[in-house]
Formats: structure tokens, C-alpha cells, sequence
């Protein structure tokens, strides 16, 4: 059975996480596995500590079956690498079980700037979430465009058939969700965020008084 780890800061999670992961469980399945970054390399200090944003995630997840949390990166020091991650997942799988690192397009495209990023394909499939209407797949850094040349497969099956190596792109309708903007509109006591998280999200949200400051 195919993998599916779909990481991220979830800082906090909304209904445009829920939605790609969600697509993804659809489109292979199989279960989606959200796994919140303990120390985000590729960001700066996050509006909710680590334990904060895991309990929004089960919270948002809870009573669908498609979706998993882990806590993982929460339980190893230092930044939360992704090819560190991948590299426990492929010990802890074996080397013939498919995996697949679900992810946006914007991180798809950002991709050089990861650590060790020429090795993620070696450890995994790549499913990019992009938008038709966007091309936000089009022009890509020439780097990984030559990177991931040869690699992109529309058919679902091929990714089941191997464990690591291809490229698929999770078409996706756009979503308005952003977690910047929602920390923002909350700092700024805009109520409109509640309808871009779960309910009962907004309701931890309210209760521990997340985000209240300037959104960093």
C-alpha cells in the first residue's frame, strides 16, 4: 500500500490542507498522514508551539477515517529536515513499500533551497498539488525542472508499482485558504476566519487565545 506523508508547519491547519489531503486520500486510496514540523527550517518562529499546532491538526482530522496525524518530527531534536524524515520512513517501510511526499506547489517549486533535495525523489514519489487554472507548474526553476524531467506520471498506478521516483501532479480547485492571512485576520480581530477552519479549530483557537499578536 502506497504511503501518503503530507508535512507542513499547519500553522494552524485549514479547510485548503484539509482539501489537498483529503484529494489525495481520494485520488490513490489510501490514507493521508499529516505531520506537523517541530522547528520549521524554511520559516521563521511559528504562531503556535509544536503541541499547539498537532492538537489543532487532530482535532481538525478527527472522525475521517482518510486522515492520520503523526508526531514525529515533534519527537526528534533540531529542524525538522524533511530528507531526515524520509530517511526514517524508508528504514521503517523498507526499501520495496511505496511512499509518497504530498506537498504544494509552492513548496514543490522551492524545492532547491531544501537540504539534500536531489535525494527526496530517491525516498519517495512526489505528489504536487497544483491548480489548472494557476500554472503554478509551469516555469519551473531550470534546476528542477531538469531534476525532475523524465519523472512525471499521471497514472496513480505507477506510483503504486514503485516505491520512489515519480512525480504526480494532484490537480486541485483554488482555494482562498491561507495560514498567513488567517493569523493575520485573527490578530486583527477580523471573525472571517472561522469559516476557513474546522469549527472545532476555531474553537481551540478561541480558547487558548492563539494568534492574538501580530502574525510573524
Amino acid at each position: 500500500m502506497l504511503t501518503i506523508w503530507y508535512g507542513g508547519t499547519f500553522d494552524p491547519v485549514h479547510d485548503g490542507h484539509l482539501a489537498v489531503a483529503r484529494a489525495a486520500a481520494d485520488a490513490f486510496d489510501v490514507p493521508v498522514t499529516l505531520a506537523p514540523a517541530a522547528d520549521p527550517p524554511h520559516r521563521g518562529l511559528t504562531g503556535a508551539d509544536a503541541a499547539e499546532r498537532a492538537h489543532m491538526l487532530d482535532l481538525a482530522v478527527a472522525g475521517d477515517r482518510r486522515l492520520r496525524v503523526d508526531r514525529r518530527e515533534l519527537q526528534r531534536p533540531g529542524p525538522s529536515w524533511t530528507v531526515d524524515t524520509l530517511h526514517e520512513l524508508r528504514t521503517m517501510l523498507g526499501p520495496a513499500a511505496p511512499l509518497a511526499l504530498l506537498m504544494g506547489a509552492d513548496s514543490f517549486r522551492s524545492l532547491p533551497t531544501w537540504r539534500e533535495w536531489r535525494r527526496l525523489p530517491e525516498l519517495a514519489h512526489l505528489i504536487v498539488a497544483a491548480r489548472h487554472a494557476d500554472g503554478d507548474l509551469d516555469d519551473l526553476p531550470a534546476v528542477l525542472a531538469e531534476a525532475v524531467a523524465g519523472r512525471w506520471s499521471d497514472d496513480p498506478a505507477e506510483l503504486l508499482a514503485a516505491p520512489a521516483g515519480r512525480v504526480h501532479a494532484l490537480h486541485q480547485p483554488l482555494r482562498a485558504e491561507s495560514a498567513t492571512a488567517l493569523r493575520r485576520a485573527i490578530a486583527a480581530g477580523d471573525p472571517g476566519w472561522r469559516s476557513e477552519v474546522p469549527a472545532a479549530v476555531a474553537a481551540w483557537i478561541d480558547a487558548r487565545g492563539l494568534y492574538r499578536s501580530p502574525a510573524p
